[in-house]
């Protein structure tokens, strides 16, 4: 039995029947229902409903989307993404957008019996720092790299949420390092974290924040040679020309720790600290845990640069603060800002420490 929170009409942003796309309000509303007909279709998939009876189709129809292609892991036969084409006619009312022609979305977890085990598998690979090596990310950067190469990189967008958005960034991050910059909207984005945005005291949690970026900057020092660090946070401003929307709720454990992240990389510049911060930019603790372990050190949700939406709004429970539906909603309290990463900055900073501690060494 379908529940209402499948359905367009019971649930989706009825409001909404014309499409503004130089309103930032409206872009994230329609992207984030994109991103629930993924979860959909695998629901219709799952419950045998076809023709008139999927639930699935109004959730891209009604904003003048048609589904062109989906995305089935090979493992379970579960539909985790879809690409849809934006092909407004004169009579839809929503008019062109500026040049987009495809959106890519990606789905998260799913408490659904045929797909769950699999879903699970995929979140305790992202634990683990090893997202990027699954047959699920491998066959979505393929399939994004298809398209762009056909569409090209203004035509294409990314979109995901809670697993699908690591899956989306990850696939961002590929494409980025080969000189495509594709915009993308990550709904709630897996990060591996200290849940600290629930503390009130603002000087306990500036005070661990700090405390926290030294460890780890002490311990990348430990495990990692000058030339190494060098090379990985080269590696790491080179995708500084990429800015993925994050779509965060503060409420949200799972992704509240990009605030933190990005909040404490300010703070450490304005205490003059961009040595320490250009080396634990792309180090966290857990990430030099795995690489003693023989896991790649490269934490995957690291990014450089961001345009970071927070949800400010209060849910009425976790499940609501993590799932896609509060993006379309009308009442959010929203707080946005864009982060940018000065790689020269930070260079200058690293040069003189680096200076430092070969003089020690």
């Amino acid at each position: 039995m379908a529940s209402e929170s499948e359905k367009f009409n019971c649930s989706g942003p009825s409001g909404l029947t014309r499409v503004d796309w130089k309103n930032a309000d409206h872009v994230r509303s329609v992207v984030a229902c994109l991103v629930q007909g993924v979860y959909i279709l695998e629901r219709d998939r799952q419950e045998r409903r076809k023709g008139p009876q999927a639930l699935a189709p109004p959730w891209w129809e009604t904003f003048s989307f048609q589904l062109k292609h989906i995305l089935e892991d090979g493992a379970d036969s579960s539909i985790f993404g879809a690409i849809f084409e934006y092909k407004p006619s004169s009579s839809s009312g929503n008019p062109s957008a500026d040049g987009l022609r495809f959106v890519v979305a990606f789905r998260g977890t799913l408490m659904e019996l045929e797909s769950f085990a699999r879903d699970i598998e995929l979140d305790l690979q992202f634990l683990r720092n090893k997202l990027h090596s699954s047959s699920r990310c491998e066959k979505a950067m393929q399939e994004v790299e298809n398209l762009v190469a056909i569409a090209g990189e203004s035509r294409v967008w990314l979109a995901g949420h809670s697993l699908g958005s690591a899956i989306a960034l990850l696939t961002g991050k590929n494409m980025a390092k080969k000189g495509s910059k594709l915009e993308s909207f990550l709904f709630n984005p897996p990060y591996v974290s200290v849940p600290i945005e629930r503390i009130n005291s603002k000087k306990w949690k500036q005070a661990i924040q700090v405390a926290i970026t030294v460890a780890s900057f002490v311990g990348a020092l430990a495990n990692r040679s000058l030339e190494q660090l060098n090379q990985s946070a080269d590696s790491f401003a080179a995708l500084s020309h990429w800015v993925p929307r994050l779509f965060v709720n503060v409420a949200d454990d799972c992704c509240s720790g990009y605030i933190s992240y990005f909040e404490r990389r300010v703070g450490m510049q304005n205490m003059g600290a961009g040595a320490i911060q250009r080396v634990t930019n792309h180090h966290t603790l857990g990430s030099l845990f795995l690489s003693e372990n023989g896991t790649q050190a490269e934490p995957l949700h690291l990014i450089p640069s961001a345009d970071l939406t927070i949800n400010l709004t209060p849910p009425k429970e976790f499940v609501r603060a993590h799932g896609i539906r509060e993006w379309w909603r009308q009442d959010l309290s929203l707080k946005s800002k864009v982060y940018k990463y000065d790689n020269q900055y930070w260079r200058y900073c690293w040069t003189i420490i680096s200076r430092r501690l070969c003089v020690c060494i």
